[in-house]
This record gives C-alpha cells, sequence and structure tokens, in this order.
C-alpha cells in the first residue's frame, strides 16, 4: 500500500510538473511568435515540395502518379500563399500595435493569432482544391509542375488568384506598412525600439515585395500566352524562362523568410535589453547623485 501511495504521489507530481511547464511555455508566447511560427509551416512545406520539383525538371512520371503529382502541387501552393496570407496578417497586427495601442488590448491575443492562422491554412487549402482538375487524366507520361490543362489557365482561375493570391495582400501589407511608418516616424522620442520597428517593417515589405511580384507578374504573362494573346515564338519562350527562374527565386526567399523573421525579432528584443539596461544605470547614477 505504501509503494501504491508513493507511486500515486509520484505521478500526481509528474503531471503537475508536465502541466506547469506547459504553461510556463504558453506565457512565452506572443502573437508574433505564434504568427511566424506559422510562417515557418508555411515554409517548411515549400521546401519539403523542392526535391520533387527538382526531380520533376528533368524527368517524366508516369500517369498512375497524377495524383500524387497533384497532391503536391496543392501543397506547393498552400505553402505559397499561405505565406503571402501570413506576412500580411502579420503587418496587420503590428498596424494594431503600433496605431491603435489601447485598441490592440482587446482585439490582440494569443488565441485570436492562433484562429487567425488556423483560418489561413483552411482558406488556402481550399482555395488551391481545383488543382485536382488541372490535369488531362488521358495524357499518359507527364511533367509534374508544369504543363496545366486550359482549365489551369482560365480567366476566372488567373483572375482570382493575381486579384486574392497577391493584390489584395499586397495592398493590404503596403498600406498597414506606410501607416506604421508614419506613426513610428511622427514620434519625436529617439528610442532604439523605434528605429528597429522601422526595420523591421521595411525587411518585411522587402521580403513580400521581391519575390512574389515577379512571379505574378509572369504568371500573367503565361496567361496571355496559353489564351493566344502572346503569338511571337522569342517572346514565348522569355516568357516560359521568366516564369520558371521568377518562381525559383520565390521558393528560396520563402526558404529565407522565416529565417529573417527570428533575426529580427532577435534584434528587438537585445535592443530591449539594452534599453532596459541604459534605463536602470540612469536611476542608479540619479540616485547616486542624490
Amino acid at each position: 500500500m505504501l509503494k501504491i501511495a508513493r507511486m500515486r504521489v509520484s505521478v500526481l507530481t509528474a503531471a503537475v510538473s508536465v502541466r506547469t511547464r506547459t504553461r510556463w511555455l504558453l506565457r512565452k508566447w506572443t502573437e508574433s511568435s505564434i504568427y511566424m511560427t506559422n510562417l515557418a509551416l508555411m515554409d517548411l512545406l515549400l521546401l519539403l515540395q523542392l526535391p520533387f520539383k527538382m526531380h520533376a525538371a528533368y524527368n517524366t512520371w508516369e500517369e498512375n502518379k497524377m495524383l500524387l503529382c497533384s497532391f503536391l502541387e496543392s501543397f506547393y501552393f498552400v505553402a505559397m500563399y499561405g505565406s503571402i496570407y501570413t506576412i500580411a496578417c502579420i503587418a496587420i497586427d503590428r498596424y494594431i500595435a503600433i496605431n491603435h495601442p489601447f485598441r490592440a488590448k482587446q482585439v490582440r491575443s494569443k488565441k485570436n493569432a492562433l484562429i487567425v492562422c488556423v483560418l489561413i491554412w483552411v482558406f488556402v487549402m481550399s482555395a488551391t482544391s481545383p488543382i485536382y482538375t488541372f490535369r488531362d487524366k488521358k495524357e499518359g507520361n507527364f511533367t509534374c509542375f508544369h504543363g496545366f490543362s486550359e482549365n489551369g489557365w482560365s480567366t476566372a482561375i488567373i483572375v482570382c488568384l493575381e486579384l486574392f493570391g497577391f493584390l489584395l495582400p499586397a495592398a493590404v501589407l503596403v498600406v498597414c506598412s506606410i501607416q506604421s511608418i508614419r506613426t513610428l516616424k511622427a514620434s519625436k522620442s529617439s528610442n532604439p525600439k523605434k528605429q528597429a520597428g522601422v526595420r523591421i517593417i521595411y525587411s518585411s515589405l522587402a521580403a513580400f515585395l521581391v519575390p512574389f511580384t515577379p512571379c505574378h507578374i509572369a504568371i500573367f504573362l503565361q496567361y496571355l500566352v496559353r489564351n493566344d494573346l502572346i503569338l511571337d515564338c522569342k517572346q514565348q519562350k522569355n516568357i516560359a524562362l521568366f516564369i520558371q527562374v521568377s518562381m525559383n527565386i520565390a521558393n528560396v526567399t520563402c526558404c529565407l523568410d522565416a529565417l529573417c523573421y527570428y533575426f529580427i525579432a532577435k534584434e528587438v528584443r537585445s535592443t530591449k535589453k539594452t534599453l532596459k539596461l541604459s534605463i536602470s544605470r540612469a536611476r542608479t547614477t540619479s540616485t547616486s547623485e542624490v
């Protein structure tokens, strides 16, 4: 009986310690860290597609692997547009925190950030589901990640892709970033944290516009080619090369997004530590003078 009682006590102690550690870990999370983790997961998903994409660039796939190819293509676009919407949500969250600090206490929370990330996954997965209809089942051996059927280049698909996949998030990011930069620069304080915040905003703008703008221009040009609006053979070859190069640049840059945000967050934390240290030193000096 004594051994059983001791075992029960040890089990209860272990459960309490696990619960305590879980609560401690949850306290360490912030809204920004949740968004950055979601961005890292999106980039990891994109990175997992690259070996298949590289293999498909030099090899044809058999017809019985068409479903696997559509599955990989779907998650490739889930990762890309999930990253786009996550970066846009980071910009919105930053805008609320900077421009509406009192309102932010009611709107911003770890629970809301987690809900937003889940909604991003649901939205992009449902929006990319038509990819399973983009291939002709009678085409035999095929090249995965290339050669979509005419369904994939229809006007409705491309308009939705360009408008909701790029232009709308880009507009949200640019507007929120401009407003946040104006607010930070309008403050008269020479706080190092303000300068770090401006650098964060410029970095996020570059991480979004540099990789995603060229590839969506290339997608639009390829749409014009597939719909016989550009007929010149040389221009068609240049556009085909442009879309491949721009998509590869977007892939590489996406994989660096989370790393970029990590170092930015690290810079902010170091700035906070320096600021606290300078404040404590100032207080010590003033006390000693008194």
